[in-house]
């Protein structure tokens, strides 16, 4: 130990230690604590410790199915009081979750009140509910009075509380769980019981069964607000063979037909754990943020039913493409995790695929019954004894009558003469005058009879392995009568579609549809302001700034710009920084470095064509889709020779090509002489001895050649002495060519 740690005083109450060790140790503790008594369900009866003290408690309540309902803060109290140790609030949001129709598959409580509603309103408070349990939790409870589990002191000592329920309902994955503990979580969606109940009894039928066996009774979860689940059979395979993975839901939904060929959508089921009131708050806000412009209105028309009415902006849209867009947009689509991450037999957390949870369920239920059958065995062996007894008083009424009536001590008397058992003679000490008539012996040797023949059954299942299963599959047939799939509440409610396949959605059904003009500065500035402004509009910019471009687009359209590096970038012009103020660096959106400069910038056009060439005069035609990125690097098209930059990037629209050169000297040869490509150094334009290319353009033999001439453009259509082929020298231009070397 480091000297700097000094001694603390001789204490039985003190001992010294590291604080590292000290808090590791604390928390430990606090974490196995909240893993084993608070977080993550038991594999056997698919319950937390709050819920299981829950259920036992009305149990002691008696609140069974045909009692009366008994008001919540007695059942909380009990709870609070007599086994969990905690908070009143806590103790009543468990109950309250188990009576909620749309949050519980299988609901455990019955509540009578207000319980809160699928729109997120809290439940009245609990002097005002009252709850009693439902046929699924007494299920679970069935022969927690006949030995069938263990139980442990309470808190405080003076109670005695199981440690789990005999559950002859396969409560864990009917039910789901969800739980954060300390280092690690579970989350089990619902299913259907009837589904589970076939799969256990496939997998007592071949315990060998592989979980695709299984996956043929269970087709994925069920949950309690249905939907729509759109998943594909290999990922759902993979999550049920792990214990882990996910499932996709979709909400349900209908068109219906109006007047005059108009129509709306009526959402009827929304996926699980989704707040109604939260959703539709949610879709307005996307409205507002103009995020779903195919969308008109969205009303609540909802009772005990969930209808939710979606109105198109036109009867012209897709209804497929509108419920697209909100999918991928709002909480109608959701993902529900699966993760079974479960406490086992021996209260160690693991995470179970589904052949192994049901496994645990049926060794359980096996336990279950071996420990009933033997508590049952015991009570009829003390019943026999004592029929034995009785049968013995019909046999020597007279003798037993004198030893009653004449002797001091009778019980001893009885025991000696007729070889009784101490049972045996106070029973028949305790017998009523009117159990001698005959009627009553005959009802004794009657059940004598029927207790010696159950005997024997269970004898005979106790002692036959094969038995015990064929019973258990037996029980879990039953069940599966009462919840299974022919009763309402086990009607399966989440419809399994099939996997969605590649759903093209325009991307500009995401964004409203309205005119901007998109500016770019010299300095590399830019922003889009709404509206086409004038080619004279007044625009400002930073001291010692200008206008470099500006260009008309609509806020669903793609904006290409393309670099002196001979990359080609894309940026969509609703992403570009909007209002009258300096915008934004365009190299904060584009992966320009502060060598690189904008050559041009345009708006992209299926069907185009562009010619690109390079400083040293090489180029080729690409097609506009070619010049699109997907990436904020952008995508290199011209490949460049050391130290060349690129020159130009002009729309190939005609049948001639006109190069000008810095040395002032004018080539025109045929377009049909440049090749297409979509990435590469291309071909030589013009030669040159000196300098480089200054411009090019694309024109129409029979239209001439264009170029600025003062103050308006000059047209020249007698080209024959420039007319060459591609790479030649050119000549000089003719009188009245811009002294700036370049057509615009």
């Amino acid at each position: 130990m480091p000297d700097d740690i000094k001694s603390l005083p001789p204490n039985g109450n003190e001992r010294e230690t590291r604080l590292a060790d000290a808090l590791s140790e604390r928390y430990l503790a606090y974490a196995l604590s909240t893993i084993v008594s608070r977080s993550l369900p038991d594999v056997r009866d698919g319950l937390k410790p709050v819920h299981r003290r829950l259920l036992y408690a009305m149990h002691q309540l008696k609140l069974d199915p045909a009692s009366g309902f008994k008001k919540c803060a007695r059942i909380v109290g009990d709870v609070m009081g007599k086994y969990h140790p905690h908070g009143d609030s806590s103790i009543y949001e468990a109950l309250v979750r188990q009576a909620q129709e749309f949050a519980a598959r299988y609901p455990l409580v019955e509540g009578q009140g207000n319980f809160g509603n699928i729109d997120g309103d809290n439940a009245a408070a609990m002097r005002y509910t009252e709850a009693r349990l439902t046929e699924v939790a007494q299920a679970l409870l069935e022969g927690i009075e006949e030995n069938a589990v263990d139980f442990r002191a309470t808190y405080d000592g003076e109670e005695k509380e199981p440690l789990v329920l005999p559950a002859a309902f396969p409560n864990l994955l009917a039910n789901g769980a969800a739980g954060i503990a300390v280092g690690m979580a579970t989350s089990i969606p619902p299913h259907n019981a009837g589904e589970l109940c076939g799969a256990a009894i496939a997998l007592i039928n071949n315990p060998d069964a592989s979980v695709d066996d299984l996956l043929a009774h269970v087709k994925g979860p069920d949950f309690p607000t249905g939907g729509l689940m759109v998943e594909s059979a290999d990922s759902i395979r993979e999550a049920y063979v792990t214990g882990r993975g996910g499932f996709r839901l979709r909400a349900q939904w209908k068109t219906e037909p109006l007047k005059n060929g108009t129509w709306q959508i009526v959402v009827t089921e929304i996926p699980y754990q989704v707040q109604k009131s939260r959703l539709i708050e949610q879709i307005a806000q996307l409205m507002e943020e103009k995020k779903l412009p195919l969308l008109g209105d969205v009303r609540d028309e909802s009772t005990d039913i969930v209808r939710l009415v979606l109105e198109p902006k036109t009867r012209a849209v897709d209804p497929k493409m509108l419920m697209e867009t909100l999918f991928r947009n709002s909480a109608l689509e959701t993902r529900f995790p699966l993760n079974m991450n479960v406490l086992d037999a021996d209260r160690t957390p693991r995470v179970m695929g589904l052949k192994e949870v049901l496994r645990c369920w049926l060794d359980h239920r096996h336990v279950v019954l071996v420990r009933r059958s033997e508590h049952r065995l015991a009570a009829i062996a003390r019943r026999l004894e004592i029929l034995d007894g009785y049968l013995i008083v019909y046999l020597n009424l007279d003798e037993v009558i004198r030893i009653v009536r004449y002797e001091d001590k009778p019980k001893e008397a009885l025991m000696s003469t007729f070889s009784l058992t101490d049972v045996q003679a106070t029973s028949i000490l305790d017998m009523r005058l009117r159990a001698l008539r005959k009627l009553e012996e005959m009802e004794i040797r009657k059940e004598h009879k029927k207790l010696s023949t159950e005997q024997k059954r269970l004898q005979g299942l106790l002692s036959s392995e094969a038995k015990r299963w064929a019973a258990i599959a037996e029980e879990v047939a039953e069940t599966r009568r009462k919840f299974g799939e022919e009763t309402v509440l086990g009607k399966r409610r989440t419809e399994v579609g099939a996997p969605l396949g590649e759903i093209i959605v325009d991307e500009n059904a995401f964004v409203e549809r309205e005119p901007i003009t998109v500016i770019l500065s010299e300095k590399g500035w830019i922003r889009a302001q709404k509206g086409h402004l004038a080619a004279d509009a007044e625009l400002r910019f930073k001291e010692g700034d200008a206008l470099s471009f500006a260009l008309h687009a609509e806020t669903t359209d793609r904006i290409v710009v393309f670099a002196t590096n001979g990359k080609a970038f894309t940026l969509k012009a609703d992403a570009i920084p909007r209002g009258r103020g300096d915008g934004q660096p365009v190299r904060l959106l584009l992966d320009l470095t502060n060598e690189d400069d904008v050559v041009t910038m345009f708006v992209h056009k299926d069907g185009i064509r562009y010619l690109v060439a390079a400083q040293d005069g090489k180029g080729f035609l690409v097609k506009a889709d070619d010049l699109l990125a997907e990436k904020r690097t952008g995508k290199q098209v011209l490949v460049l020779e050391a130290g060349k930059e690129a020159a130009c990037c002009k729309v190939a629209d005609g049948d001639m090509v006109a190069v000008v050169g810095d040395n002032r000297k004018l080539l025109v040869f045929p377009l049909e002489q440049v090749p297409e490509m979509t990435r590469g150094r291309g071909v030589q334009l013009q030669g040159y001895k000196d300098g480089g290319l200054a411009d090019v353009q694309v024109f129409f033999a029979k239209a001439g050649l264009r170029w600025k001439y003062g103050s308006g453009v000059r047209t020249e259509t007698d080209l024959r002495e420039w007319r060459g082929n591609r790479a030649g020298a050119g000549k000089q231009p003719p009188n009245g060519f811009p002294r700036s070397n370049r057509f615009e």
